[in-house]
C-alpha cells in the first residue's frame, strides 16, 4: 500500500534540508527521483538516491522566474508525484519589509508552486492519477514575527491545496500538504542560534525537541502512495505537537 515502485517523483528544493530528506525517503519507498535545485549542490543527494537502487535525474530551474516554469515543466517526462518544497524566507519587521522582498518570497513560495502544480497537474489529470504534495508551514495557521511575506505565502499555499483538491479529487489527482513544525534546517538556523528564542520555541513543543528533516518522510510517503487515495485537501501538521499546545 505504501510502495512507490514504478513511480517518478519530482522534488523541488531537493539540494538540502527537507527537500533532500524527502527525495531520499521517496527513493527508499521505491520511486525514481527528479531533483530540482542548483546544479552545484545536487551531487551528494543524487548519490544518496542512487544508493537506494533508484534512478535520479536533475531539473535545473530558477523558480523565481515564473515565466519559465510552464515551458520548462513541459520538457519533463511523466511525473507521478510532485513535491512542491522549494521556498525562501526574508525576515524583517512588517513596517520595514520591502515590497521587493515580499514579492520575491511570493514568486518562489506561491506563484511557482501554483504554476508548477498547474503544469504537472494537467498531465496527471489527463492520465487520471497523480499526487501533489505542498510543503506548508506552521505559518499556514499562525502569524509569526518579522515574516509577513512568508506567512502570506504559506497561508495561501494551504488555501491553494484545498482549492486544487476540490477541482481535481474526482479526476484521480490527490492534492495535500505537509505543514512542518520547527525543523532544524538552514531556514531556522538564526532562530536556533538565538539562545533565548531557541529555548522559547523548544519549550513550547510537546515533543521537547526540534524536528529533523527525516521526521517528515513518513508523511510524504503516505501522501505519495496509494494509502492516501481518499485523502484530499488535507494539511497534515508534523510539528511535535506545536499546534496542540
Amino acid at each position: 500500500m505504501f510502495s512507490l515502485e514504478g513511480k517518478t517523483a519530482l522534488v523541488t528544493g531537493a539540494r538540502t534540508g527537507i527537500g533532500r530528506a524527502l527525495a531520499v525517503g521517496l527513493a527508499e519507498a521505491g520511486a525514481d527521483i527528479v531533483l530540482h535545485g542548483r546544479d552545484d549542490g545536487l551531487d551528494e543527494v543524487e548519490a544518496e538516491v542512487r544508493k537506494t537502487g533508484r534512478r535520479a535525474g536533475r531539473w535545473i530551474l530558477d523558480l523565481s522566474d515564473p515565466g519559465r516554469i510552464v515551458e520548462a515543466a513541459g520538457r519533463l517526462g511523466p511525473i507521478d508525484v510532485l513535491v512542491n518544497n522549494a521556498g525562501i524566507i526574508r525576515r524583517a519587521p512588517a513596517a520595514e519589509h520591502s515590497h521587493a522582498a515580499f514579492r520575491e518570497v511570493l514568486d518562489v513560495n506561491l506563484d511557482a508552486t501554483f504554476l508548477l502544480s498547474q503544469a504537472v497537474g494537467a498531465r496527471m489529470l489527463a492520465r487520471g492519477s497523480g499526487k501533489i504534495i505542498m510543503i506548508a508551514s506552521m505559518l499556514s495557521f499562525q502569524g509569526g514575527v518579522n515574516v509577513a511575506g512568508y506567512t502570506a505565502a504559506k497561508h495561501a499555499v494551504a488555501g491553494l491545496t484545498r482549492a486544487l483538491a476540490c477541482e481535481w479529487a474526482a479526476r484521480g489527482v490527490q492534492v495535500n500538504a505537509i505543514a512542518p513544525g520547527y525543523i532544524a534546517t538552514g531556514n531556522t538556523e538564526r532562530l536556533r542560534a538565538d539562545p533565548v528564542r531557541e529555548a522559547e520555541i523548544r519549550g513550547r513543543i510537546p515533543a521537547g525537541r526540534w524536528g529533523e528533516p527525516e521526521d517528515l518522510v513518513g508523511a510524504a510517503v503516505f501522501l505519495a502512495s496509494g494509502a492516501s487515495d481518499y485523502v484530499n485537501g488535507h494539511v497534515l501538521a508534523v510539528d511535535g505537537g506545536w499546534l496542540a499546545r
